[in-house]
């Protein structure tokens, strides 16, 4: 498919005017991400090789973990040493671990199947020490969408500029038409139709241990009625600690019915799906939905036996 060096999404994406909620990626939650200068191709899988990073790609993607490359802004090193990191991204036992490979070789013989098994199934793999500080990830994919370049770059050395390091620009996360679009590691938190003021405040708040609702698509890995439920008691009781507040259950097939929990009290949402007027073009026909609440209860323990 030739991709269109123009926006053809539909009226309202990339500005905040179409709520971006419940959005984020359901599938993901084991990560590895691997330092790749580029070029990147349309998909990642389609990486020229024979070659350690191609082959370490398309292992990852069998083994059900999810691979992103990513670089630094701006003048980009040669590699290797090669950045890798793992992470885990589902439920409140999160982690992410990482080192450099000096060498192409030893990256092959370290995340071996074994390694990518372990991490698909939330477990360490072993491949270097603990990271507590976070990854934030912003997609700058052109060759996949034109619009994650267009507004995905300027952005990534935005934040490059106000938080150093913790910044990469990464392949694909999903959503085009939400670019620029922001992954918060090891939460996997996603943020949509960024500037730099609406990032800024989406960094600060991570860094706090919180989310802000401002543009938050979700949280990879749960259900898309799972992630409008949270989203709507988030705004209705002002929790924002991203720990803080955990969907229980999700029942239906639409209306959906979820049960969330916080630290001192329960609720009772029930969701719908809200598709929208405007459908975007063929390449994000599966984004033109969204939900809206219908009903908000908070419950009592009795409810709940």
């Amino acid at each position: 498919m030739t991709r269109l060096n123009s926006c053809d999404h539909c009226p309202g994406s990339h500005s905040g005017a179409r709520p971006c909620l419940a959005s984020a990626t359901t599938k993901a939650r084991s990560w590895l991400l691997v330092e790749h200068p580029g070029p990147w191709p349309e998909r990642i899988e389609q990486l020229p090789g024979p070659s350690p990073v191609a082959d370490l790609v398309r292992a990852a993607q069998a083994a059900g973990v999810r691979p992103q490359l990513i670089r630094r802004t701006g003048r980009r090193r040669a590699t290797p040493p090669v950045q890798v990191y793992a992470a885990y991204s589902s439920g409140d036992q999160v982690w992410m671990e990482g080192r450099e490979f000096g060498d192409l070789d030893e990256l092959a013989a370290t995340l071996t199947g074994p390694a990518l098994a372990a991490l698909a199934a939330g477990r360490p793999p072993g491949i270097g020490e603990p990271v507590a500080d976070p990854v934030l990830l912003v997609c700058t994919h052109g060759r996949r969408n034109a619009c994650c370049a267009r507004t995905g770059a300027p952005l990534a050395r935005d934040l490059a500029s106000r938080f150093g390091g913790l910044v990469w620009e990464t392949t694909h996360v999903g959503g085009d038409r939400f670019a620029a679009n922001l992954v918060c590691l090891p939460h996997g938190v996603y943020y949509g139709d960024l500037g730099p003021t609406e990032a800024t405040a989406a960094v600060q708040s991570y860094l706090r241990g919180e989310v802000t609702l401002d543009r938050l698509r979700g949280r990879a890995g749960m259900p898309e009625p799972a992630q409008a439920a949270e989203h709507f008691v988030r705004a209705h009781t002002g929790v924002l600690g991203v720990d803080a507040v955990r969907v229980e259950s999700v029942t239906g097939t639409g209306p959906f019915e979820a049960v969330v929990a916080l630290p001192e009290a329960r609720y009772r949402v029930v969701v719908e799906r809200d598709v929208t007027a405007v459908a975007c073009g063929p390449d994000c026909q599966e984004n033109v939905e969204s939900y809206i609440v219908s009903d908000l209860t908070l419950l009592n323990e009795a409810a709940l036996v």
